[in-house]
């Protein structure tokens, strides 16, 4: 007897036994099955995890010490003529390759266009003025777990009636604090019944915040740190907000501690998409959307699905290979070369804004920053020398299989706002998003914006992150 014969005499035997049961038995046993169903789905809810632990860490050198200081420090970032003229000596003995015909950013970062960026940081970047400008909002910082964690922190500007919020905002790589310079003041005095008080550290290992001296600091880490800093701040509720990995490093706060979470605002959306129903969802999404609870603007994002999330990805993540098994090799070279370190950052500010920048002689990156912003983002890394420490985040993430990872497997559980910002690298429709995210108060499509939202687009992505934070205060406070 072949497979398909027995399957289709069980069938035949329970369509024969169930025929011998008589209508109010039936309906009985139909009751029972659907009640025990139930039951076992509650069990494997209420079993499944709500937190993820908290755990404890020491990133400091040596031993950990008995007690730990936990002054929080002012902190001024300086510079010196020495350091403006050894970053004038390396650029001056630059050597570049001409770049191939026609290539415009298809092989990378142009050379052509490069030379010009290079001269414009040679001789009209001011350095000390930008200085002033990051020093424009207060910094500290204060050791946690061993190690000097960087912050600023910028209180608002209070009208009669108005609510002040702490709200934690947390970059990626390759940028940092200063992504939130161009924000900052949209959120710190505002016209709404809401106004915040803006905390932004620089992750471990970044900017000016202490690099790790251990193995296996990864994005939960960075969660309880920040918790951590938080509580020191005397914060017990706050919001946060993030992108890249500060998408990752927010969600393990929400999850980690959500009853310090007032809510999370993402402009990176993060969910589980191996499940057979997203499968299922992706082979007739394209057709018959409304069936699967996709939108108009889902199909356009997503499809053709092989060329915008598999190709594309492919085309867009050979940094993401090198990080993820040796950084330190490839770092060497961006740590020594300024020229190298900005080829290699600045490249991503052009691709990841709009993947059409790849077309564009000059990548496109003055169309939405300027030439100041960008290499100040730049000098952060070279003057602190934190490229090889940032590239290794990705080896601490990454260095397991990142989908079994406990917070991967573990939902969101606090009021959630999410930005879908239309050039994104990877578009997460909201009938995904539940997959992750049990109370979603938002979901925005956003008119315009890529990867860096926070400083491509202020105005788009504060107006959300009211509008969000005022819908979970109404609901909360009625």
């Amino acid at each position: 007897m072949g497979f398909e014969d027995s399957i289709m005499q069980t069938i035949e035997y329970a369509k024969e036994t169930l025929g011998n049961i008589d209508r109010s038995k039936l309906q009985l046993l139909a009751l029972s099955s659907a009640g025990v169903g139930a039951v076992l789905c509650y069990l494997a809810w209420k079993q499944s995890p709500k937190t993820i632990p908290v755990g404890d860490g020491w990133w400091g050198a040596g031993e950990k010490p008995l007690t730990e200081d936990e002054t929080i420090h002012k902190f001024v970032v300086t510079t010196s003529v020495e350091e403006i003229e050894d970053l004038h000596r390396r650029i001056d003995q630059t050597r570049f390759t001409d770049p191939l015909e026609d290539s415009r950013f298809n092989y990378g970062f142009n050379s052509n266009y490069l030379r010009r960026v290079v001269s414009y940081w040679r001789h009209q970047f001011d350095w000390e003025k930008q200085v002033k400008v990051i020093n424009q909002y207060p910094h500290f910082k204060t050791k946690i777990e061993g190690i000097d964690v960087h912050f600023i922190h910028v209180r608002p500007v209070q009208k009669a009636g108005q609510t002040v919020l702490p709200l934690m905002m947390v970059h990626g790589w390759p940028g940092s604090f200063y992504e939130f310079y161009r924000i900052i003041p949209l959120l710190t005095k505002t016209d709404s019944d809401v106004v915040f008080e803006i905390i932004c550290p620089s992750i471990p290992g970044y900017g000016y915040s202490d690099a790790p001296h251990k193995k296996g600091f990864n994005t939960l880490e960075a969660a309880r740190v920040f918790h951590k800093l938080m509580e020191r701040l005397g914060f017990t509720e706050f919001y946060v907000q993030g992108g890249d990995w500060g998408a990752f490093i927010t969600n393990n706060m929400a999850q980690m501690k959500p009853e310090c979470i007032r809510g999370l605002h993402l402009n990176m959306v993060i969910a589980r998409t191996d499940s057979f129903g997203q499968l299922l969802s992706l082979v007739i999404g394209r057709y018959l959307p409304f069936l699967v609870g996709f939108t108009k603007e889902d199909v356009r994002r997503l499809y053709p699905y092989m060329e915008k999330n598999i190709f594309d990805i492919l085309r867009e993540t050979g940094y993401l290979h090198i990080q993820a098994t040796k950084p330190d090799t490839a770092g060497c070279g961006l740590n020594d070369s300024p020229v190298g370190l900005a080829a290699y950052i600045l490249e991503k500010f052009s691709s990841w804004t709009d993947l059409g920048n790849r077309d564009l002689e000059d990548g496109g990156l003055e169309r939405k920053f300027s030439l100041d912003d960008l290499l100040t983002n730049v000098m952060i890394y070279w003057t602190t020398c934190s490229i090889i420490p940032s590239m290794r985040f990705y080896k601490e993430n990454l260095k397991k299989d990142f989908k079994t990872r406990v917070d991967r497997v573990t939902s969101v559980y606090v009021p959630t706002g999410l930005a879908a910002f239309p050039d994104e690298l990877l578009h997460c429709p909201r009938a995904w998003a539940g997959s992750r995210f049990t109370d979603v108060r938002s979901f925005t499509y956003m008119s315009r914006g890529g990867h860096f939202a926070a400083l491509e687009e202020p105005l788009l992505m504060a107006q959300d992150i009211i509008q969000f934070v005022e819908k979970v205060e109404s609901k909360d406070h009625k």
